[in-house]
C-alpha cells in the first residue's frame, strides 16, 4: 500500500497482572490504512478490538509502538477523529439539533450561529432526520438516536470515523438500514472509517478489507482479507456474487477454528507481523442456500475455495477461477 493515511506501527498493549507480572493483550500490530477506506476488524472477545480503537481514538496510549495519521503521531484525543460507540451517548438535555450543534461548535469555537446550524442541519439531512431536529432522545427510536451520533460524529469532518460495534444493540431491520445509511454516506463522502464488529456479513457488506484477529490474550493481527465484491454494491445482490459465499466461509472458518490455532499454525513458517499476509479468495463457486458449507469430519468448519495470499504491500495477484495457492 503506497499511500500511508494511517499507519499503526508495532503497538503494544500490556496490563499490570497479580504477582507484579504483565498481561499481554495484544503484540506488534502493523497495519495501514488509504484515505477513504473502510476497514472492518473482526476477532472474538478479549482480543484487544476495542483496546485498538481506543488508541486509535487517542483515549488511551499503547505500550508500545506508535499511531500515525495523516503524517501525524497520536498523543491524545483530536476533533480529527471522531468515534461512535456501541450506545448513542446522546445528551438527554438537547435536542436532536441541539447534539449535533454542539459537536460542531466543540471544533468551530467561532462559527456564528446561523452558519453553525447550517453546518448540523447538513449532517442531520444526510443520515433522513428532517423533520426531527427539536426532538429530544428520550422521543427517539433506537435506530433514530444512533443516527443522531453519525451525523454528530460526520458534523465535525473527521478525518477518520472510529465505530465500535454502532449497530449491535439494534434490531435485525434497523440494523441493516442504518448498514445502508453508512455505505451511502462513505461512498458520497469518501470517508475513512476503522469499525469493529463481530457481524461477518456486516463486515463484507460495508468493508474494503476486513481485519482477522487471533484470539487474546498475546493477540496477534492474523490476515487480511481483501474484499472482492465491487466497490458499489446493492444489499439484495450481495450474496448473488459468486465470491461472496468463498470471503464469508473463509472467515468464519477463521473464527471457529484457525483463530485458536494460528500461533502453532505460524510456527513453521515465515510470518512477519511486520507485513500481515493480504488473503484474496480464489474461484468463484455457485452461491447456495446454505450460508456455508460444512466439513463432514468436523461440524461447525466453514469449508470455502482457498485463498491467495500475498504479503501486504506486495502486488496483487487478480483471483480467478481455479487460481489457488498455499501460504508461502
Amino acid at each position: 500500500m503506497t499511500d500511508k493515511f494511517i499507519s499503526i506501527e508495532g503497538i503494544s498493549k500490556r496490563f499490570p497482572a497479580p504477582g507484579g507480572n504483565n498481561t499481554t493483550v495484544f503484540e506488534e500490530l502493523w497495519l495501514s490504512m488509504a484515505r477513504g477506506e473502510f476497514v472492518c476488524i473482526i476477532g472474538h472477545s478479549g482480543c484487544g478490538k476495542t483496546t485498538v480503537l481506543n488508541i486509535l481514538a487517542g483515549l488511551e496510549p499503547p505500550s508500545d509502538g506508535t499511531v500515525i495519521v495523516d503524517n501525524q503521531a497520536i498523543e491524545g484525543p483530536s476533533l480529527d477523529r471522531a468515534v461512535i460507540f456501541q450506545s448513542h451517548a446522546l445528551l438527554p438535555w438537547l435536542t436532536v439539533m441541539g447534539n449535533v450543534a454542539y459537536a460542531v461548535a466543540s471544533k468551530w469555537r467561532f462559527m456564528n450561529r446561523d452558519n453553525l446550524h447550517r453546518q448540523a442541519q447538513k449532517f442531520i439531512d444526510l443520515v433522513g432526520l428532517t423533520g426531527a431536529e427539536h426532538k429530544r432522545p428520550a422521543e427517539l427510536s433506537g435506530g433514530m438516536k444512533q443516527r443522531v451520533g453519525i451525523a454528530r460524529a460526520l458534523s465535525i469532518e473527521p478525518k477518520i470515523m472510529l465505530m465500535d460495534e454502532p449497530f449491535s444493540a439494534l434490531d435485525a431491520l434497523t440494523r441493516g438500514t442504518l448498514q445502508d445509511e453508512v455505505r451511502r454516506i462513505c461512498l458520497e463522502t469518501g470517508q475513512t472509517v476503522f469499525m469493529i464488529t463481530h457481524d461477518v456479513d456486516e463486515a463484507i457488506y460495508l468493508a474494503d478489507r476486513v481485519v482477522l484477529m487471533t484470539n487474546g490474550p498475546n493477540a496477534l493481527l492474523a490476515e487480511i482479507v481483501e474484499n472482492p465484491l465491487p466497490k458499489k454494491r446493492e444489499r439484495n445482490d450481495v450474496h448473488r456474487h459468486p465470491l461472496y459465499y468463498g470471503v464469508r466461509n473463509h472467515i468464519i472458518d477463521f473464527l471457529v477454528s484457525r483463530s485458536r490455532n494460528f500461533v502453532e499454525e505460524m510456527k513453521d513458517t515465515n510470518y512477519d507481523p511486520r507485513h500481515v499476509p493480504v488473503v484474496r479468495p480464489g474461484a468463484p463457486q455457485v452461491a447456495s442456500s446454505r450460508a456455508s458449507t460444512l466439513d463432514a469430519t468436523d461440524p461447525g468448519r466453514a469449508r470455502g475455495p482457498r485463498p491467495v495470499v500475498a504479503a501486504e504491500g506486495a502486488m496483487p495477484t487478480p483471483p480467478g477461477p481455479g487460481l489457488a495457492q498455499h501460504r508461502a
